[in-house]
C-alpha cells in the first residue's frame, strides 16, 4: 500500500508547490542532522570554522534572496584508507531562481572560508590548511515535497550535471543564519568599504574605523544569535493533509473498482 501512497504524494505535492524564494525559505540539513548553518558552524569574529560531529551539508535560504552554506565533507582514498580528504567550507551571499527553475548561488568573495585536511599530500600531515574560498554554484533544478516516510519537508537538489545531491530536510524556519552582509570586509574588496568616499590617510582611517565598528556590531549580533526566531521543524502537518487526501483517493478508487465489478 505504501508504494501507491508514495506515488499519489509525488503527484499531489507539485499541485501545492509554488516555485519561489518563499518555497526555499528555511535551513535545510542532510540526514546526519549534525551540520547547520549559522554561528554554530562559523565564527566570523575570530574567523573559526567549527567541526561538526559528523559529515553533512546544510543550506539556508531567505525569501528575499540571501543564502548560506555549511559543508563538511570527507572523501575516502580507495588506494590508501589512511588518507581520507576532509574539508569544511563556509560561504554566504545572494541567490537567484531562474525562469527555467535553476538556482544560482553568488557568494560574497571576501567571506568564504575553507579548512582542508589532506594528510598524505601535505608537508605536515597533522595540520590542516585554512584559506579563503569562493565558488559560485549553479543547481540545475530542485524539488520540494513532504517525505512520505519521515513526514518532513524534503528538498531534492539536482546539481549542474543533473545528478542528485543528498536529500536535505527542513530543520529551521525562519532560517538559522549569520548576518547577510559582508562579515569580514577588507580595504581592497568589500562593498561596505567601497561606499566610503575620500582619499589619503583620512579615508584609510575611516575605513579601518568602519571595519572595527562593523566587527563590534557583528560580535553583539552573534551574542544574541541563539535567541533566534527560527523554529526547529520536525513532523509537518502538511504530511497529514497529504496522507488523508491520499487515503481518500485510494478509497474512491477502490469504490469505483468494486462498483464496476
Amino acid at each position: 500500500m505504501l508504494p501507491y501512497i508514495y506515488l499519489l504524494l509525488t503527484l499531489i505535492a507539485p499541485i501545492f508547490a509554488d516555485p519561489s524564494m518563499e518555497e526555499l525559505e528555511g535551513t535545510w540539513t542532510s540526514k546526519s542532522n549534525t551540520v547547520f548553518t549559522g554561528p554554530g558552524f562559523y565564527d566570523p569574529v575570530d574567523e573559526l570554522l567549527i567541526e561538526p560531529d559528523l559529515p553533512g551539508i546544510s543550506y539556508s535560504f531567505t525569501k528575499d534572496g540571501h543564502y548560506e552554506e555549511a559543508l563538511y565533507r570527507v572523501t575516502s582514498n580507495a588506494k590508501n584508507h589512511s588518507c581520507p580528504v576532509a574539508s569544511i567550507t563556509y560561504q554566504h551571499g545572494t541567490y537567484e531562481i531562474l525562469s527555467n527553475g535553476s538556482v544560482v548561488l553568488k557568494p560574497i568573495a571576501v567571506d568564504g572560508r575553507q579548512l582542508l585536511s589532506d594528510p598524505c599530500n601535505q608537508d605536515d600531515p597533522t595540520k590542516s590548511t585554512y584559506s579563503r574560498y569562493v565558488q559560485a554554484t549553479w543547481f540545475k533544478t530542485y524539488q520540494k515535497y513532504v517525505d512520505p516516510y519521515h513526514g518532513r519537508w524534503r528538498l531534492q537538489i539536482y546539481q549542474f550535471d543533473g545528478s542528485k545531491m543528498q536529500p536535505l530536510y527542513l530543520a529551521y524556519k525562519p532560517p538559522l543564519m549569520l548576518p547577510t552582509e559582508a562579515l569580514n570586509p577588507t580595504d581592497s574588496a568589500s562593498e561596505t568599504a567601497t561606499t566610503l568616499s575620500g582619499s589619503g590617510s583620512g579615508s584609510s582611517s575611516k575605513k579601518k574605523r568602519s571595519i572595527l565598528e562593523m566587527r563590534s556590531n557583528l560580535k553583539r549580533s552573534l551574542e544574541n544569535s541563539y535567541r533566534t526566531t527560527a523554529v526547529k521543524k520536525g513532523h509537518d502537518d502538511a504530511f497529514d493533509m497529504y496522507w488523508w487526501i491520499s487515503v481518500g483517493c485510494l478509497g474512491l478508487a477502490s469504490g469505483f473498482f468494486f462498483l464496476k465489478n
